[in-house]
């Protein structure tokens, strides 16, 4: 026994066969002090799986899941690649299709529930689906839903039977983006796991995969969650995630502005409007982040003098825990549609035909880009 844990060294998860460990119980093999009394010794996500039909989330850096991803295109499954529509960007996994190979790949496009409900749902799917083509991404079926409001989830379980076959079911996404809502919807509808007895052993003994076992003898491949450090969603504390994350429809701010103008979102994020004439802009950011208004000569001073207190959040604090802030400059085309996006943070739409030149200033790292208008 470890002084420090009182667990065993080595000890492994009776149902995943993955190592235990006690110290960060956002990784693969997480075990509560409490649990140590059990037996068998199971992984908090097997217990959960095994005693509640629920799934919990871990995490693996980029590198590791890719090695975990690459195992999928020597196989024959259906993989459900789960993306936050919020931030499309920043949680679709670029490089998926050289991984699959020819496996076939449902694209489920989560949290609809935040756009307005004006939104052209026909030509949101489209606009996806020219941007799944643009990474390369070749989805058999794109599903817009709403892990909050349980929408759209029955079409995806309805696709899963249309073409499971004799196949497993491997679900991959980025944190954060509503894998394990899915994961336990496939659950209650697939799997019987009142017939698996408590001591059995899950199959799935590769490194942080759990596989769930189905009524056919297939399984679910609940995979670890992604970690993309490029979104900000990685960068920030619980409480500023929070903050930034939404969690209800947004409401677009449209702020008119002229040349020379800087919108700050909180200590967030800083926009340069720099060339282009009068027009407006419309901020797709969440209801709670606070957007300050000022002159591009004063942005400056104003940053040194008030980030982190009236330009909040981050706090003072935390914001000295973030990477030092990179300028970014944009020439957004005349008599085009362009979105100017911040993974992770949201997105600002140039509404004006004249074109712009902007810069955006935020932590080195953040992924930001020029893409057409979502909306």
């Amino acid at each position: 026994m470890t002084e420090q844990s009182g667990l065993t060294a080595g000890a492994k998860c009776s149902g995943c066969g993955i190592a235990l460990q006690m110290d960060a119980p956002e990784l693969p093999g997480y075990l509560p002090a409490q649990a140590l009394e059990r037996t068998p010794l199971v992984c908090q996500r097997c217990f959960r799986i095994r005693n509640y039909n629920e799934s919990s989330t871990v995490t693996v850096d980029q590198s590791e899941f890719l090695r975990l991803l690459s195992e999928v295109g020597t196989k024959d499954a259906l993989v459900i690649h789960i993306v936050d529509l919020f931030d499309f960007q920043g949680s679709v996994i670029s490089g998926l299709q050289r991984f699959v190979g020819n496996n076939p790949v449902i694209l489920a496009v989560n949290k609809i529930d935040l756009l307005p409900k004006v939104t052209n749902w026909n030509k949101l799917r489209n606009w996806v689906q020219k941007e799944a083509k643009e990474i390369g991404l070749k989805t058999e079926e794109i599903i817009l839903c709403s892990a909050k409001q349980n929408t759209g989830f029955e079409r995806i379980l309805e696709v899963v039977g249309e073409m499971r076959g004799n196949r497993d079911v491997y679900v991959v996404g980025a944190t954060n983006v509503g894998k394990s809502t899915l994961i336990n919807r496939l659950i209650s509808d697939y799997s019987d796991l009142e017939e698996e007895l408590t001591t059995s052993r899950y199959p799935g003994t590769t490194l942080d995969t759990v596989n769930i076992p189905l009524d056919d003898g297939h399984f679910i491949i609940d995979t670890p969650g992604i970690v993309y450090e490029s979104r900000y969603t990685e960068l920030v504390t619980k409480q500023d995630l929070a903050a930034i994350m939404p969690d209800k429809p947004l409401k677009p701010m449209v702020y008119q502005l002229n040349e020379g103008q800087t919108l700050f979102f909180g200590a967030m994020a800083r926009f340069d409007y720099l060339e282009g004439g009068r027009q407006s802009f419309t901020c797709f950011i969440n209801n709670g982040l606070k957007i300050h208004r000022t002159k591009l000569e004063r942005a400056d001073d104003l940053f040194a003098d008030h980030a982190g207190v009236m330009l909040a959040p981050p706090t003072k604090e935390h914001l000295a825990d973030l990477p030092e802030w990179t300028r970014h400059e944009f020439r957004v085309p005349r008599g085009s549609q362009y979105d100017l996006f911040i993974s992770g943070l949201g997105w600002i739409k140039v509404n004006g035909d004249t074109g712009a030149l902007a810069a955006i200033h935020l932590p080195k790292g953040v992924k930001v880009m020029m893409r057409p208008s979502l909306i």
